[in-house]
């Protein structure tokens, strides 16, 4: 389980596939800890650690992530990364599983004096998830819905939040990886 606090980001050094899965090397962040089998939040998909090597590290994708994430047919330079919450750890976003329900799109951005506000559409199938001012996984970065249509919803950035990840690097027309509120689901179940 992740919080959507973004720790660091990393570089993806090489994207291989092989028997149907993709192999996702990444370049390790300095400081960090990592072991085998460890859960490693990547823009919102978790991921496991099947391999490690000097400063590097490789996950494995399956199809069922192939499918639900854009790692199927778009691959970032550089992806949002978070280790997974330990016992005793503050929850300062909100409940993230690293379970991405699907991808969205950027439809725009826009520079406002206090933030900067994404629109994003998404599948309308999906829309009973979003919530106004509930919570919303981007890319793994915990989130705020400021605005919810039917299949589009905004939220806004501060500052820290634009430095310290990779969206700062997306523009109008990419793609984001998704995850609804696990809060909201079992509640709608």
């Amino acid at each position: 389980m992740f919080t959507g606090i973004i720790k660091s980001t990393g570089k993806v050094l090489k994207a291989e596939k092989k028997s149907g899965s993709l192999y996702l090397t990444i370049q390790k962040p300095k400081g960090w800890k990592i072991k085998l089998g460890e859960s490693i939040s990547t823009d919102g998909v978790c991921l496991t650690v099947a391999k490690m090597a000097s400063g590097t590290y490789t996950c494995e994708l399956m199809e069922e992530t192939l499918k639900k994430s854009y790692f199927g047919s778009y691959m970032p330079k550089y992806v949002n990364l978070e280790q997974s919450m330990r016992l005793g750890d503050r929850l300062d976003g909100h409940f993230v599983l690293g379970h991405v329900d699907t991808v969205g799109k950027i439809k725009s951005i826009e520079k406002m004096k206090s933030g900067t506000v994404y629109t994003i559409s998404y599948p309308k199938a999906f829309s009973m998830f979003v919530v106004a001012k509930g919570s919303i996984t981007v890319d793994g970065i915990s989130l705020t819905v400021v605005e919810k249509k039917l299949n589009y919803f905004s939220v806004s950035l501060v500052d820290y939040s634009l430095k310290n990840t990779t969206i700062k690097e997306k523009k109008s027309g990419d793609p984001v990886n998704l995850e609804f509120d696990i809060l909201g689901k079992y509640l709608l179940k």
